[in-house]
């Protein structure tokens, strides 16, 4: 079947479920209103559906490639990247000074995920430009800028993240990558990164790299990292792709899913480079950029899910076996659970993509710490979503499922590795219990006051239900408050399910607001989450509460090691 684009439930969500209003509310993002809303989702749903998914395929099974040191990206994605770069969809949230369209950061939410749905491994290429834009606006010098960010919000030239190395990548502060000034203001970057996304672009004139590096001062660990830009192709007096830098592609990877993407070895030998920021301060520019894209990718997740959950309905609802299969018990409690899962998933990144524009819309701190609370729950909670409903899509078509022909099994592999880059979800949900409860809980708490009152206020459609959810946040308020009074090692081993309960916690309050807002469809999906779904808070809140100890007690000999 062919991919279509949810545009009634974004609109759904941002008009009754997440304070989208608000958004638009404001004077920085009044151009915001119902029309321009609504023209942005239809033809951006159009643009994925009938231009990006047709290409999900091709990029699955003729993979980026490298040609004698040439990049050749799959059939057809040249033709997608220039529609997404033509409509304007890199810049919709960036700096209208240099082009962008600066609209609020749920609209360009919304948008990747029909992206991220239709084709992962072509939308991973804007991703990665949106997250290297922000750094800039944020660290930049206005000259970089300047030079940078109008030909990299146009889609002239394609951005990067580099800071992973075969010996640094979740510990970044063990990186080899070494900058030597030049004495003219640029830097020689020398050392070698992997696991770079689109490392290199044939679709774009020139690829601009982000790169970790350490100075000669540089202290040890993550606090002597600097950041610096070092573009594949020098620009000119006139700010042209010019002399080639001193850098390569030295492989790609072979990888089980998103193969259209080309995931590169990269080696910088003395190539030339310009620092983003301050000397030392890398790691807070890169953060920028991570930030940014963590949600983004907690979208990714939601998206390939819709797509996934899109496939296996149709076959359901085609496939006989003594009548459809869609009217069997167990396929229906896949597909109705799925279904609720996203829209929880896709409520909760709303939520936080909501969050991070009333923060920059009012400067509110509040708005601020919900926002970075949201983001670690947004990631993980929309990854694993992602992977459990690919799985379950695959299981609904039953031994097909597993058959290439298909197509459902390319979901599964390719949303596989959303809960593993731009930080684990494990290491999501330590800077959620560590990080976002150094204000000893007060961000996680406000949100849950609010569940709560909303609860006790709304309880007249349905009593019990809405006792489950008041009863499920108070029960996680009581949790949270054990938990910062916790050491930092029972903590880390409380994360996952901390933050899988606080998941549904919130997943549970937004179809709430669904269902007093919408119909019988939006209700029907709340009492599927809030029975069948949200009672399994209380498993997860029963392991974090269990601390180190017993993780501990189980030798590595009991593990298996000889």
């Amino acid at each position: 079947m062919a991919y279509h684009a949810p545009v009634d439930q974004i609109r759904f969500i941002l008009k009754n479920v997440v304070p989208f209003g608000e958004v638009s509310g404001t004077e920085r993002f009044a151009e915001a209103s119902p029309d321009m809303v609504d023209a942005i989702l239809t033809e951006a749903g159009r643009m994925s559906a009938e231009v990006l998914a047709p290409l999900n395929e091709a990029g699955d099974n003729h993979p980026a490639r490298l040609e004698n040191g040439v990049l050749r990206s799959s059939p057809g994605f040249d033709k997608g990247f220039q529609a997404i770069a033509e409509g304007g969809w890199i810049g919709l949230s960036a700096d209208p000074d240099y082009g962008g369209a600066g609209l609020p950061q749920a609209l360009n939410m919304a948008v990747s995920e029909f992206t991220a749905a239709a084709c992962l491994a072509l939308q991973l290429n804007p991703l990665l430009t949106q997250g290297q834009i922000e750094a800039l606006e944020h660290h930049a010098s206005d000259e970089m800028k300047a030079l940078y960010l109008p030909k990299l919000i146009s889609g002239e030239w394609n951005g990067t993240m580099n800071l992973t190395e075969p010996g640094a990548g979740s510990d970044v502060g063990a990186l080899k990558t070494k900058a030597e000034p030049n004495g003219d203001g640029t830097y020689a970057i020398t050392g070698q990164k992997i696991f770079i996304t689109w490392g290199d672009s044939d679709v774009t004139s020139n690829t601009c790299h982000a790169v970790l590096a350490r100075l000669p001062d540089g202290a040890k660990g993550t606090k002597g990292i600097s950041l610096f830009m070092v573009p594949k192709y020098l620009p000119d007096d006139e700010g042209n792709p010019g002399k080639a830098n001193s850098l390569k592609v030295v492989s790609l990877e072979e990888k089980m899913g998103i193969h259209g993407s080309p995931t590169c070895v990269m080696s910088y030998d003395g190539a030339t480079g310009w620092l983003i920021g301050k000397e030392h301060g890398g790691m807070a520019a890169m953060f920028t950029m991570m930030n940014a894209a963590r949600l983004a990718v907690g979208v990714q997740g939601v998206g390939i899910a819709e797509a996934a959950l899109q496939k296996a309905t149709e076959y359901a609802a085609e496939r006989e076996q003594f009548g459809p299969i869609i009217r069997h018990a167990d396929v229906r409690r896949m597909l109705a659970t799925s279904r609720a899962e996203i829209f929880a998933a896709r409520a909760i990144c709303l939520a936080c993509a909501t969050s991070l524009d009333m923060a920059r819309a009012t400067g509110d701190a509040d708005w601020a710490a919900r926002a970075a609370l949201l983001t670690p729950i947004a990631k993980a909670h929309g990854t694993d979503v992602g992977c459990r409903v690919a799985d379950a899509a695959v299981q609904v078509h039953g031994g097909m499922g597993y058959i290439e022909e298909t197509g459902v099994s390319q979901y599964l592999r390719d949303v596989r590795i959303t809960p593993i880059y731009e930080g684990t979800n494990g290491i999501q949900a330590m800077d959620l219990v560590g990080r976002k409860m150094m204000d000893g809980g007060a961000a996680a708490q406000a949100l849950l006051d609010e569940i709560q009152d909303f609860a006790r206020d709304n309880n007249q459609f349905n009593p019990a239900r809405f006792e489950a959810v008041w009863t499920a946040a108070q029960t996680l308020s009581e949790a949270t408050g054990k938990l910062v009074d916790m050491d930092l090692e029972d903590r880390f081993a409380a994360a996952v399910p901390y933050l899988a309960a606080f998941a549904r916690v919130l997943g549970a309050y937004y179809h709430l607001r669904a269902a007093v807002s919408g119909g019988e469809d939006e209700a029907a999906l709340a009492r599927i989450y809030i029975d069948r779904i949200l009672p399994r808070y209380a498993a997860d809140l029963a392991e974090a509460e269990a601390g180190v100890a017993d993780l501990n007690a189980v030798s590595d000999n009991a593990l298996g090691l000889a």
